[in-house]
């Protein structure tokens, strides 16, 4: 392999890698997230009424 091959491969595997990593990490937020965004949105409500 050239080296120009072996560092494109690295590079992938790196971007992969962190894909990967961002995914299980906003799967595991996400009902957090949803969770607190509604609870703005009552508080809103709560306070306009």
């Amino acid at each position: 392999m050239t080296p120009e091959s072996k560092a494109l491969v690295k590079r992938v595997g790196v971007s992969v890698l962190v894909l990967l990593v961002a995914s299980v990490v906003l799967r595991a937020l996400l009902p957090w997230v949803l969770v607190a965004l509604v609870a703005w949105f009552v508080w809103n409500w709560a306070q306009r009424r």
